[in-house]
């Protein structure tokens, strides 16, 4: 285990320099993308017929359980660290907008993509079942987090914008989650999910979650209060985060809503009762400097998850195909309700475009699609999914920036 942690971190610190020095991207993007050409490197020079490079690369990524590595270790870490700065008060004066888009255009696009994904892969001459499609769409229909605020961070966007993207995408992979086990549920036992079972799931796991998350944040502001040590003060917040997402998921309720829930009240009730000044900059330096080693060591993972991914004769052409189709069904759920009603959203105009454009999909779609039983159409899937987690990233991520100034909307 030590190895593989020394050799993620060499990697992790040799992309990152490399980036500074010359890309001069997002760090997180930039270590993906080299990560991404070393694997293309590898993959290239194993048709030349040199293979002891892919076999080593596949022995470190069999070694790597990334949807274990993700959703049991660094998700909570990630997410607390990036609700810790979201403006609680923003969120609450646009929590109706950012409710209608991380629930209803998370179960909207969910449908639009699985059922666009059917009938174009049989056109493609790729066979995929209808729930196998429906699965890939609950998986790359919430947007990452994680990627979705390290690309906020460069976008200078209005601030009513930027918290309607960050909270929409921090409520929205809890839903999608939820899609995702009652489908997967359904493609195990053959029995299609009722709609008392769905309201059930979504009560305890996303409900159950948040209140979770509230009880804990709540108990932890009062301890923080009682002691003025940023020693102890940083050391109670991590074990917060660790200790409250082991809870949650023995207690079978979402541990991402929660820690979005502990982070929000943290990051605002405690920051301004509960901490001194230098307590809190101590806990505000610890956290970004954790959130971008560990944003930095997952975008390096998905880059090199590249070698293990395989791409059938006729795939490339299924894959731009639901990239397209991801980014329409994200216009319509997203974009174009924000178009025909501004008065209700009541966002600067211009916002359903970057609204649209900001769709990051990232490692939560990863490790979601690696989760899923093996099989033929589990490759289908996780080939799918990273062509749309890799061009958002890397096409998206990139000119995001340039959307907004083109706008006219940065700040």
């Amino acid at each position: 285990m030590l190895s593989i942690v020394a050799i993620l971190l060499v990697l992790t610190a040799a992309f990152a320099y490399i980036n500074h020095q010359l890309l001069k991207w997002p760090t997180t993007i930039g270590v993906m993308a080299i990560a991404l050409l070393v694997s293309l490197a590898i993959v290239g020079l194993d048709q030349l017929g040199i293979k002891s490079l892919r076999d080593r690369e596949h022995e470190l990524l069999a070694s790597i359980n990334f949807a274990d590595v993700l959703l049991e270790g660094m998700l909570s870490v990630l997410l607390f660290a990036g609700a810790l700065h979201v403006d609680l008060e923003q969120v609450r004066r646009l929590s109706w907008q950012i409710g209608v888009l991380a629930v209803i255009g998370t179960a909207a696009s969910t449908a639009l993509i699985g059922g666009g994904c059917w009938l174009l892969l049989g056109a493609c001459g790729v066979q995929l079942p209808l729930v196998w499609c429906l699965l890939f769409g609950a998986l790359i229909s919430p947007t990452d987090p994680i990627a979705v605020l390290g690309v906020l961070e460069s976008a200078h966007a209005p601030a009513d914008v930027e918290t309607t993207i960050a909270g929409e995408s921090l409520v929205n992979d809890g839903v999608g989650v939820v899609l995702f086990a009652l489908l997967l549920e359904m493609l195990e036992s053959g029995v299609p999910p009722t709609v008392a079972d769905g309201f059930a799931l979504f009560a305890r796991e996303a409900l159950g979650g948040v209140l979770l998350g509230i009880v804990i944040g709540l108990f932890v502001n009062r301890v923080l209060h009682s002691i003025d040590d940023y020693r102890v003060e940083v050391l109670i917040t991590l074990a917060t985060v660790v200790g409250g997402y082991a809870l949650a998921r023995e207690l079978h309720t979402s541990g991402p809503l929660a820690m979005v829930a502990v982070g929000l009240l943290i990051g605002n009730q405690g920051r301004l009762q509960s901490m001194s000044e230098i307590t809190r900059k101590r806990v505000d330096l610890f956290w970004q400097m954790l959130d971008e080693i560990l944003n930095s060591v997952l975008f390096v993972l998905i880059g090199l998850e590249f070698a293990a991914i395989e791409y059938p004769p006729g795939a490339w052409k299924a894959a731009v195909l639901v990239v397209i189709l991801s980014l329409l069904a994200r216009f319509l759920v997203v974009g174009l309700p924000v178009l025909v009603w501004p008065d209700w959203f009541r966002l600067p105009a211009g916002s359903a475009w970057l609204l649209t454009w900001s769709g990051v999909r990232g490692g939560i779609s990863v490790a979601l699609a690696l989760s899923l039983p093996p099989g033929p159409h589990r490759e289908i899937v996780q080939m799918l999914t990273y062509s749309v987690v890799v061009f958002t990233i890397l096409v998206q991520g990139l000119t995001v920036g340039r959307l907004v100034r083109s706008l006219g909307m940065a700040r």
